[in-house]
């Protein structure tokens, strides 16, 4: 099977030289708009912005023009945009295999509605749901057809979308959920491997499906309001799980290449198509700033974004449907070897119209996340600084210095917004 970045039409445009720290930025911008050859400099963003500034007011108006045109057209393209029935839940559905970081990105979005999400009070200790203040979260191996004992009988896993997964009872629980109806859902227990008894979930404002297949079956694709796929690539799971296995749990290099195998065929056939579809893609890949590295620590994240999607405007990197790769500058972002280097354009995936953002490498200190959140835009944050405080307050979760937990927290704002769109409701936030 092809790498999941091969679907991206033009995605080795990019150099793949480390991006060192260095006393200026480095901005390479090339527009893909009249057909003379596009424009290549290296200046501080300052620099861009002081241009941009001093272009004549005809200029910047005709810009403006075009940019509200182009904005037009993609709507108008994509879906229409929708509100929910009076009183309907809002369904978010996140897509991923085990052991991708589902349940760190599931804590970062839920904080962005209020509350602590934990699980449902005085119930089953070993529930897998989460509720806060306006969201609820369901894991979707409550909906596996068989338990641990049942899986090993039948020689089927739990990735199997044929035979592994109720999706009669999920289809008609989301539904419920969805019309504002409680259901009493089954409980699978990861640590015993067997299904406890039925927890009472009722209707929450927000519900998020999280887990192997949320849109695998068509009837309950019909109910999700927005999808997200955390796609992480073969040689990161392998790094991951080497790391994780070997060093916490004693096991074989040989023993892990054979559970990654073994579950493989069922991953690509029934998990790994769903990303086809999503409206957002956060993909997980080896750095390219270390040549040839292995070890997985340092990553190469993008936020692959469709167009077109209701409700739903991509994020972007100083120039909306532009082609941009930036190495900040080393004084206002502190970085140690090998550096950062940010990436953003226009693309396509799987045949759909799709803006990237993509950042490679890793920062020394959070706080200065706020120089990137001044040259991000579009990002649905509610305030200036609001990316970098979540930043900060989740500055122990995994991934939180690198493109996972940037990118995770830029899904939770676009998330927060859909919701805020469907439901014709504003989430109330505070800077600190």
């Amino acid at each position: 099977m092809a790498s999941s970045s091969s679907a991206l039409v033009g995605s080795e445009r990019r150099s793949s030289s480390s991006a060192s720290a260095s006393s200026s930025s480095n901005v390479e911008v090339s527009s893909p708009a009249p057909k003379s050859a596009p424009v290549s400099c290296t200046e501080a963003p300052s620099a861009i912005a002081r241009r941009a500034a001093a272009a004549s007011p005809a200029s910047r108006a005709r810009s403006r023009a075009a940019s509200a045109a182009a904005r037009a057209a993609r709507a108008a393209a994509g879906r229409q945009a929708t509100t929910c029935a009076e009183g309907e839940t809002v369904v978010i559905a996140l897509a991923a295999d085990s052991g991708c970081g589902k349940s760190t990105f599931m804590r970062r979005m839920t904080s962005l509605f209020g509350g602590d999400a934990s699980p449902p009070a005085g119930g089953n200790p070993d529930s897998n749901t989460l509720i806060s203040d306006t969201t609820t979260v369901i894991c979707l191996d409550d909906y596996h057809m068989y338990d641990r004992a049942g899986r090993k009988e039948t020689n089927t896993t739990a990735l199997n979308g044929d035979v592994g997964q109720n999706f009669d009872m999920m289809y008609e629980q989301v539904k419920a959920l969805k019309e504002g109806k409680a259901v009493d859902k089954q409980i699978y227990n990861h640590v015993t491997g067997v299904f406890d008894a039925p927890e009472k979930i009722e209707s929450p404002e927000v519900l998020v499906i999280e887990g192997l297949h949320p849109w695998y079956d068509k009837r309950v694709n019909d109910l999700v309001d927005f999808k997200i796929y955390l796609d992480i690539s073969d040689e990161i799971k392998f790094a991951w799980k080497i790391q994780r296995d070997m060093a916490e749990r004693g096991h074989s290099l040989e023993s892990i290449k054979a559970s990654i195998e073994a579950r493989k065929p069922d991953f690509d056939k029934y998990i790994d198509p769903q990303k086809q579809t999503a409206d957002i893609v956060i993909e997980v890949l080896p750095t390219q700033l270390i040549p040839d590295d292995t070890e997985g620590k340092v990553l190469r994240v993008r936020m692959i974004q469709k167009e077109g999607v209701a409700n739903f405007d991509p994020c972007y990197l100083f120039d909306e449907g532009s082609t941009i790769s930036w190495i900040p500058c080393g004084r206002k972002l502190t970085c140690s070897y090998p550096g950062i280097k940010f990436f953003y354009g226009p693309d396509t995936y799987y045949g759909n119209e799709v803006s990237v953002l993509e950042m490679d490498g890793q920062f020394d200190k959070l706080e200065e996340l706020i120089y990137v959140e001044s040259h991000l835009s579009n990002t649905s944050a509610k305030f200036y600084g609001e990316i970098t405080q979540q930043m900060l307050k989740y500055a122990d979760f995994p991934g939180s210095n690198n493109g996972t937990g940037l990118f995770q927290t830029l899904c939770g704002f676009k998330v927060r917004e859909v919701y805020e769109k469907l439901a014709n409701k504003t989430v109330e936030t505070v800077a600190a």
